[in-house]
Parts: C-alpha cells; sequence; structure tokens
C-alpha cells in the first residue's frame, strides 16, 4: 500500500509478530519499542554501561530484516546467542552490535539507524523514552498466603513472572522523556498500531511516556488496537479478551480507538457481547479475523495477520485525515 505511514507500538514477541505482518503491507514503517527490559543479555548490559536495554530492539530490527539472502542471513546473525558458561554466554550478537554503535556514536536513533542500514530493513526501529525505565506493578495475590492482598513489585521481569494478577502499572522515572523522532513518527503516521504482545509490560508502558501519551491522543492518524490470542500466566492470567480494553481504557481514558482487531476463535473464548461493548466504549468498531497460527500455539500468522491488516486500512481509505501541522 503505497504512500500508507504505518507505526506500531510494543515490545518482544508480540511486536515482530506486528512488524513481520505489517511490513507485507507498507514501505514506510516505524517501530516505537519499549525500554523497560532489565533480564538476561539486555538487564546486564543496562546495567553495566548504564544504556537502554537493546534486546526488544534488536528483536524489532531481526523483524523487520527482508526475505531475501541478505534479510534472513542478517536476521540470524543479530539474534544468534552465545552458549557455553564464558563472559559473552547469553549476550545475544545484536545487543552487542547496537550497544558498541551507541558507544561509538553517542547517538541512540544514530546507532540503531546504522544497524537498519547493516541489516536492510524495510523500516524503523525507535525507542519510546530516551531513559531506561522500570515497571512498578500492583500485583494482587503475588504471595498465596494472603490471596487478596495488593503488593507492589518493580522491573519488568518481576512483572512479567509474578505469580499473582497485575491490576496496574506506573513507570520509573514518572514522567520519562520521549525520544522526540517517535513523537514526530506518530504525528505523522496514518496508522498507529498497538499489540498484540505482553499488555502490561510491553504494551501499555507506551501510554504513560507523557510527550508520546500526548502525540497518541492528538494525532490525526487511525488506531488499531491488536488483541493476544492467549491470556498470559502472571501479567493478564485469566483475562478474557474484553479485560485487555478495559485496563487499557483505565491507564489511557482519554484515549480513542477506531478499531479492535480480534481472532475470530480467540473472541469466542471470552463473551462476544462483552467484547463488543468494550470496543464500544473505546469508539471503536470490532473486527474479528483468523489471524492465529494453524498449529495451535497462541502465535499469530504473519501472512494472516497482514490480510487482516490490509483490508481494514483499505476499508478506510490509504490515508488518515490531514496530518498534524499540515
Amino acid at each position: 500500500m503505497t504512500g500508507l505511514r504505518a507505526v506500531a507500538l510494543g515490545g518482544g514477541h508480540g511486536l515482530a509478530a506486528s512488524l513481520g505482518a505489517l511490513r507485507r503491507v507498507t514501505d514506510d514503517l516505524t517501530a516505537i519499542v519499549t525500554v523497560a527490559d532489565d533480564g538476561g543479555s539486555s538487564g546486564r548490559l543496562r546495567r553495566d554501561f548504564g544504556v537502554l536495554p537493546p534486546g526488544d530492539l534488536r528483536m524489532a530490527l531481526a523483524a523487520l530484516c527482508r526475505d531475501d539472502e541478505w534479510g534472513t542471513t542478517w536476521s540470524k546473525v543479530v539474534q544468534h546467542r552465545f552458549g557455553g558458561e564464558a563472559e559473552l554466554a547469553g549476550h545475544a550478537v545484536g545487543n552487542l552490535l547496537i550497544v558498541a554503535l551507541w558507544d561509538l556514536l553517542g547517538d541512540t536513533v544514530a546507532g540503531l539507524d546504522w544497524v537498519g542500514r547493516l541489516l536492510g530493513t524495510g523500516g524503523r526501529v525507535l525507542p519510546m523514552a530516551a531513559v531506561p525505565l522500570d515497571i512498578v506493578a500492583e500485583v494482587v495475590g503475588a504471595d498465596p498466603a494472603r490471596p487478596e492482598a495488593v503488593t507492589k513489585v518493580r522491573g519488568q521481569t518481576e512483572c512479567a513472572t509474578t505469580p499473582g494478577q497485575v491490576r496496574s502499572i506506573t513507570l520509573l522515572p514518572p514522567d520519562p522523556p520521549a525520544v522526540p523522532e517517535a513523537v514526530r513518527a506518530v504525528l505523522d503516521a496514518d496508522w498507529v498500531v498497538f499489540g498484540p504482545g505482553s499488555w502490561f509490560t510491553s504494551v501499555l508502558p507506551h501510554l504513560l511516556v507523557p510527550e508520546l501519551a500526548a502525540a497518541l491522543r492528538v494525532t490525526a492518524a487511525r488506531r488499531l488496537v491488536v488483541l493476544n490470542l492467549a491470556p498470559q500466566p502472571g501479567e493478564t492470567g485469566g483475562f478474557s479478551p474484553h479485560k485487555h480494553l478495559e485496563v487499557l481504557a483505565g491507564h489511557a481514558p482519554a484515549l480513542t480507538v477506531d478499531v479492535v482487531l480480534a481472532d475470530t476463535r480467540a473472541a469466542g473464548t471470552g463473551n462476544v457481547a462483552d467484547l463488543e461493548k468494550a470496543t464500544g466504549m473505546l469508539g471503536a468498531r470490532l473486527v474479528m479475523a483468523d489471524v492465529a497460527a494453524a498449529d495451535g500455539t497462541p502465535c499469530h500468522d504473519p501472512k494472516l495477520l497482514a490480510g487482516a491488516y490490509a483490508q481494514i486500512f483499505r476499508g478506510y481509505g490509504q490515508a488518515a485525515q490531514p496530518r498534524w501541522g499540515e
């Protein structure tokens, strides 16, 4: 779809799935990625060098690689993780490459752009905030001895693996500076896509960065929310599809949405009437389509998801309202 500007927000495997589909639909694509990871290779590099955690940024870059020999080879290289027990064990090659460019250039965005040029990506990858973030979650039932008690856990890893159920999140620092290029991308977009992905640790954090949240409210772009195929133990264990939308609205009450996309079978695991009601409360219309992988795993099929994106975009016309500042 020539000329359509799409922006995808998220992190981890969910954002990678969305990007794998969107790059089949448009050649003007920007990923805006959460920067709260504090575990594994990303956490080590964050602590050792004081940089943004590179892991989710790396995954987004790999997802944007072309399907030719160059793209598939470099995608495998940056995703390669060292084994064994030496100092490099557990580090992904792409994480080291990104941090090396940040160290050489002294510019986070420029470093990511250079990696994108090397990989030949069909889009741009940007962090959502200019500083590393910590997620603080209010969790119900984290202590089995006190199942009704509400406690706080700090850190993306703790939030994602809590035995309780996350109720809400905040960020530390509480008012982080957004990356200006990310704000500009949202304001210039025709479509902004939220999800799929870990709801509390990948999707919702974007709505808590003040400058980015403001851009998401005022942009002329249309807004599309893609629901997950299944609840995520810990973060959203026991959540129905409509509960995801209620939580989103609770974290960003001023945000309106144009379309909510749900997999037909996944939507049927809850009350469809409740899902339609929650969709309407956001100002959106519900679109249900078969977008899940055929093997039964809770993963989106990139070709099916791309087809759903294309149908939705065409249904609204190629471009949004006049872009910000025009």
